[in-house]
């Protein structure tokens, strides 16, 4: 079994601008790739668990999604952090498109990205941590038995005055990093 990191994506990895589904769109939280890569060169495997209601709610296409996260995984890659899987959840139950409107186990605060990604990539979930921007990400965290769960304030949230049950909350994933390894 590993340990793994489980990172939201938007407000995490890249600045949240709502629904960003094109890669001119999208832009790197400062620091973010070097924090990941520390995170990899600690050990970490690193594994992205994001909500997409966009796709449910007709925003933009699955096929849309993925050509991001094609080029997003190259980056990560190119930066010495390359991430062990993505998962997203294309679900909302008010969505427009059929097909993904629905309730489901996947959309954060359900649990169900990182119980599969722990089945199939054999992670130690007590062993594991997730960084989110949302206090949805940490009651996912909560429910699949995630040892430890942060909040940063880098994404949609940035004034949220409660944490939740996170373990703590930190300005943006590079000063999560910073105490997480104690650099």
């Amino acid at each position: 079994m590993t340990r793994a990191v489980f990172l939201d994506r938007d407000g995490v990895v890249n600045r949240d601008h709502a629904y960003v589904h094109r890669w001119e769109d999208f832009e790197f939280v400062p620091g973010a790739l070097d924090a990941a890569r520390r995170l990899a060169d600690a050990g970490f495997r690193l594994v992205i668990v994001t909500n997409q209601s966009g796709i449910a709610r007709g925003y933009y296409t699955e096929a849309q999604y993925f050509a991001l996260t094609e080029r997003m995984c190259a980056v990560f890659e190119r930066q010495g952090a390359p991430l062990a899987a993505v998962y997203h959840c294309p679900h909302h139950p008010a969505g427009s498109v059929v097909a993904f409107a629905r309730e489901c186990d996947c959309r954060k605060p359900r649990p169900g990205m990182i119980l599969r990604a722990a089945a199939e990539h054999l992670l130690s979930l007590p062993e594991s941590i997730l960084v989110g921007d949302k206090l949805s990400d940490i009651e996912a965290a909560r429910a699949a038995g995630v040892g430890r769960a942060y909040l940063v304030r880098s994404g949609n949230e940035a004034s949220m005055p409660d944490i939740g049950t996170a373990d703590a909350a930190y300005a943006d994933l590079a000063q999560c990093v910073d105490a997480l390894l104690h650099t």
